[in-house]
C-alpha cells in the first residue's frame, strides 16, 4: 500500500471519530472542540491510534488555513446591524481586554512556573484572546441563545481580536530572541496588522460581491469554490502586506455576508460545511501534537495559572473594557465568563517551538503543555456551563427552530429578490390568520408554508399555525414590513427607511396596519385605504398620483379601477419635517 492510500484511509477514519463525536458531545452537552481534541490524542503517539505526529510546522500550516476558513464562515452569518450595535464594547475587549487578560495571566504564570516574566507574559499573550472557533459553536451550534446585543458583542470581540494576541504572542518572541525592543517598533507592527488586515479585508469583500454578482461560470457549484479562493486569496495578500490575514478575511466575510449574491444560500451551506471539515481537522491535528504524560506532569501548575485567567484575568478585562457601555451585572458576569479557548491559543503556542533553539533556551515545551491544558480545562468547564449560566442569570433566549425546508431562487445573474423564513411562535403577529388577511405589502408573496414534515401551497383562505415555517419572496426594501407581520407582537414599530415607497391593495383596512405595523391612521379600524383616501381627496381629485398624508405617512394612488376604485397605493415614511409641513397645511384648510 502506498503512503498517500494510508494517509487517506486515517484521515477517512479521523473524520468519522471526529462527526461521532460530535454527537456524543451534543448528548453530553459537552463542547464539540474538546471532544475533537480528545480523538486526536487518543489517535497519537500515547494513545491507541500510536501515531507519531511532532511537525509542529505543519500543524501550524493546518491550523492557520483551518482558521481562516472558520473566520470568513464567521463573518457570513455576522449582520451588519450587530456590529454597529456591538462594535464599540467588542473593539475594547479586542484590544485592551486582551493587553489586560495577557498582563495578568501572564504575571501569574511566571511566577506559578518560576519562568522569566517575559515567558510569563508570552504564555499570557497566547491564551489571551477569546477564539471565534469556540464562540461560534457554543453561541451558533451549541444551543446558548442570547439577547442580540450580548451575543453580537461576544462574536465580534472573538473574531477581531486575533491580531491583537498575534501582535503581542509574535511581540513577546521577538524580545525574548533580542530582535526588537518594546516601544515604538511593537507598536508600529500592531499598527500595521489592524490597519492593512481591515482595509484589505473590506475592500475584497467589496471585489468579491461584485465579482460573483457579473460572473458567467455556467455551473452552480462553482459559485462556493470562487468565493473560497477569494478567501484565500485577501488571507494570503494581506499577510503578504504585513497585515492581518484572519482580520481581513473575518471582513471580507462580514461585507460579503451582508450583500445580496448570486447562490447566496448555497455559497452559504458551502462555506458553513467548510468550517465544520476545518474544526475537526485543526482540532484532531492540535490533538495529535499532545503528549498527555507531559500534560500529567504540568497539571497542577495548568489549573492555578487558569484558575487566574478565568476567575480573575477575564472579569477584570471585561470590567475595564465594557463597563462603560452600560451592560448590566449580570451581562458583565455573562460575558466575563465567555472567556473560551481554542484552536488559536494551541496555533500560537506552536511558535515558540518552531523558534526555539539550544541558544535562545525558550520554555516552549513547557509553555505549549501548558496552554494546552488550560485550552482542554476551559473549553470543558466554561463551555459546558454556558448553557445553565444564561439561564441562571436569567440572560437565555427561546432559540428558533431550525427550518424543514429552503427554498433558494437560483439563477447565473444578479437576481432583484430576496428568499426569507420565519418560525412562527406563539407570539407571532400572524400565528391564527389566513394568509389574505396578513396585509402584506405589494411585492411579498408567501412561497410556502411547512408544517412538520407536510409542506403546504399556501391559499388566501390558508391559516398559518404556531410552530410553521413561512418561507417567502420578497422584493428589495420590503423585508422591515414583513418582519413586523411574521414578528413578535412585542416588537416595536418597523425602522423602514424613508425614501421607499411600499405599495399595499387599497383593500387593506386602518386596523390592519395599526395591527401589524404599529401604524396609526386616524379613521375607523375597518375602513379601508380605498375609502379613507377618497374620502379624504373627494371625487374630483381621485385620481393618479395624488397624494393624502396621514400623520407621519404619505399614501399615493399607483392604480385605479375603471369604476374608480382605488386599487394600489403607494406608503411613503415623511422626513419630519415635510410631516410637520404637511400637518400644518392641512390645519389651515380645516382637514382633521
Amino acid at each position: 500500500m502506498f503512503l498517500i492510500d494510508t494517509l487517506i484511509l486515517v484521515t477517512g477514519v479521523l473524520l468519522l471519530l471526529g462527526l461521532a463525536s460530535s454527537k456524543l458531545a451534543a448528548r453530553l452537552g459537552m463542547p464539540v472542540l474538546v471532544l475533537f481534541l480528545l480523538v486526536g490524542m487518543i489517535a497519537g503517539s500515547e494513545g491507541i491510534g500510536g501515531l507519531d505526529f511532532e511537525d509542529y510546522r505543519l500543524a501550524h500550516g493546518i491550523g492557520t488555513v483551518a482558521l481562516a476558513v472558520i473566520l470568513f464562515d464567521g463573518g457570513l452569518g455576522t449582520s451588519l446591524a450587530a456590529i454597529r450595535l456591538s462594535w464599540k464594547p467588542s473593539i475594547l475587549l479586542a484590544t485592551v481586554g486582551v493587553l489586560v487578560t495577557a498582563v495578568i495571566t501572564g504575571v501569574a504564570a511566571s511566577w506559578v512556573l518560576d519562568i522569566s516574566l517575559m515567558e510569563g507574559l508570552l504564555l499570557g499573550s497566547i491564551v489571551g484572546s477569546t477564539d471565534a472557533s469556540a464562540v461560534f459553536v457554543i453561541l451558533r451550534w451549541g444551543g446558548v441563545s442570547l439577547a442580540k446585543r450580548i451575543a453580537a458583542v461576544l462574536e465580534v470581540e472573538s473574531a477581531s481580536n486575533d491580531p491583537m494576541a498575534i501582535f503581542l504572542t509574535i511581540g513577546c518572541i521577538e524580545v525574548l530572541l533580542g530582535h526588537v525592543t518594546i516601544g515604538p517598533s511593537l507598536l508600529g507592527l500592531f499598527a500595521s496588522q489592524m490597519a492593512i488586515g481591515a482595509i484589505w479585508g473590506v475592500a475584497g469583500g467589496y471585489a468579491t460581491a461584485w465579482l460573483v454578482n457579473r460572473i458567467e461560470l455556467g455551473a452552480a457549484g462553482m459559485y462556493p469554490v470562487l468565493v473560497s479562493a477569494c478567501c484565500l486569496l485577501i488571507f494570503g495578500a494581506a499577510a503578504q502586506l504585513g497585515g492581518s490575514g484572519f482580520l481581513a478575511v473575518y471582513l471580507a466575510g462580514v461585507v460579503i455576508g451582508n450583500r445580496r449574491l448570486a447562490f447566496q444560500r448555497s455559497i452559504r451551506r458551502f462555506h458553513d460545511a467548510l468550517a465544520w471539515m476545518g474544526q475537526i481537522v485543526m482540532f484532531v491535528t492540535l490533538g495529535l501534537l499532545c503528549f498527555p504524560s507531559r500534560l500529567w506532569d504540568v497539571g497542577g501548575k495548568a489549573i492555578l495559572i487558569c484558575i487566574v485567567l478565568m476567575c480573575v484575568a477575564r472579569p477584570v478585562a471585561v470590567l475595564i473594557s465594557a463597563m462603560p457601555f452600560c451592560f448590566t451585572e449580570r451581562e458583565l458576569g455573562f460575558m466575563s465568563w465567555v472567556g473560551l479557548k481554542g484552536a488559536v491559543p494551541i496555533t500560537l503556542a506552536t511558535f515558540p517551538l518552531m523558534l526555539a533553539t539550544p541558544e535562545n533556551s525558550l520554555q516552549a515545551p513547557l509553555i505549549f503543555d501548558v496552554v494546552f491544558f488550560i485550552v482542554v480545562l476551559s473549553a470543558i468547564v466554561q463551555g459546558t456551563s454556558l448553557n445553565p449560566a444564561a439561564r441562571w442569570l436569567g440572560l437565555e433566549r427561546p432559540r428558533d427552530p431550525e427550518p424543514p425546508v429552503t427554498l433558494e431562487i437560483s439563477s447565473l445573474r444578479h437576481v432583484d429578490g430576496e428568499v426569507v423564513d420565519y418560525a412562527i411562535g406563539e407570539d407571532s403577529r400572524a400565528a391564527g390568520r389566513m394568509v389574505k388577511d396578513l396585509a402584506l405589502p405589494g411585492g411579498v408573496v408567501i412561497a410556502l408554508i411547512a408544517r412538520g414534515d407536510r409542506v403546504i401551497p399556501p391559499q388566501g383562505i390558508t391559516r398559518i399555525h404556531t410552530g410553521d415555517h413561512v418561507i417567502l419572496v420578497l422584493r428589495p426594501g420590503t423585508q422591515p414590513l414583513v418582519n413586523q407581520v411574521f414578528g413578535r407582537i412585542s416588537d416595536k414599530p418597523a425602522m423602514v427607511p424613508k425614501a421607499i415607497e411600499f405599495p399595499f391593495r387599497g383593500s387593506t383596512t386602518v386596523g390592519e396596519f395599526e395591527e401589524f405595523y404599529s401604524i396609526h391612521i386616524d379613521a375607523p379600524p375597518k375602513t379601508t385605504l380605498d375609502e379613507a383616501m377618497r374620502r379624504e381627496l373627494g371625487p374630483e381629485q381621485t385620481a393618479l398620483d395624488a397624494v393624502v398624508v396621514f400623520g407621519p405617512l404619505r399614501f399615493r394612488i399607483q392604480r385605479l379601477s375603471e369604476t374608480g376604485r382605488i386599487e394600489l397605493v403607494g406608503m411613503a415614511i415623511l422626513p419630519k419635517s415635510e410631516d410637520t409641513e404637511s400637518e400644518a397645511e392641512r390645519s389651515e384648510d380645516g382637514i382633521g
